[in-house]
């Protein structure tokens, strides 16, 4: 029996947008989708985040029970989950070895902690060079944007990406609150950005690097992560 893939998943520890005060985090689907996913294929799953601790879930991405996509509904009444997202370790106390792929769920908090984190970089970077799974979704690539190649040069540069785009940001009306945009910045480090219509499911696979583009696209991405792993 094939051994069984290891996947660390690393979020966001930002609650607010910067100084604004506003409330912000992970985005709910966008770990409960892929998460599941996961889990159901097989896969052993470490959930881990930037500072540690609870993971703050921003509270635009959580309806009612009963009114959330269905893996958040699966996410909500499951004890497991609850007990991880409650007392996460802090990513850069764990011995990252072993893993097969990490994968960045985004969530404005995002923008906030990914991209000045240098153990984040230095993690991305080392997973991306030995020939690991790097995956992120929406506002994830937020992740890839401080990591680098042995080269010195970016890890994006030349690479096909998608990630939550400056129309979508647009249509959400968060232009203003975060700190660049994402489609932007990948663009200045020499990505080759691609889009589908705004929040469409959008995901693609350029050799170990897999993106995604919105929280729709958390399943299509989902799928092409146990596709590389297999």
């Amino acid at each position: 029996m094939a051994k069984a893939p290891k996947i660390l998943i690393i979020t966001t520890s930002a609650a607010t947008m910067g100084d604004s005060g506003e409330a912000t985090g992970l985005w709910a689907e966008e770990l409960t989708t892929p998460y599941y996913a996961f889990k159901d294929a097989g896969a052993e799953i470490t959930l881990a985040s930037i500072a540690g601790g609870e993971v703050p879930l921003d509270p635009r991405s959580l309806k009612p029970a009963g009114e959330n996509d269905a893996s958040v509904e699966r996410a909500l009444k499951d004890a497991d989950f609850q007990a991880a997202i409650k007392a996460t370790p802090k990513f850069d106390t764990l011995d990252t070895e072993g893993f097969d792929a990490v994968f960045l769920p985004g969530g404005h908090g995002t923008m906030f902690d990914y991209p000045q984190d240098a153990a984040l970089a230095a993690l991305v970077s080392d997973f991306d060079a030995r020939g690991k799974i790097v995956a992120a979704v929406c506002h994830g690539p937020a992740g890839l944007v401080g990591a680098m190649k042995a080269d010195g040069t970016p890890l994006v540069a030349g690479r096909r990406v998608a990630a939550f785009t400056n129309s979508e940001e647009s249509a959400v009306g968060l232009v203003e609150a975060v700190p660049f945009l994402l489609e932007t910045r990948l663009k200045e480090l020499g990505a080759q950005h691609e889009a589908a219509p705004d929040f469409e499911p959008f995901a693609l696979r350029d050799g170990t690097l897999i993106t995604g583009q919105n929280p729709a696209s958390a399943e299509p991405l989902a799928k092409l992560v146990m596709e590389a792993l297999a």
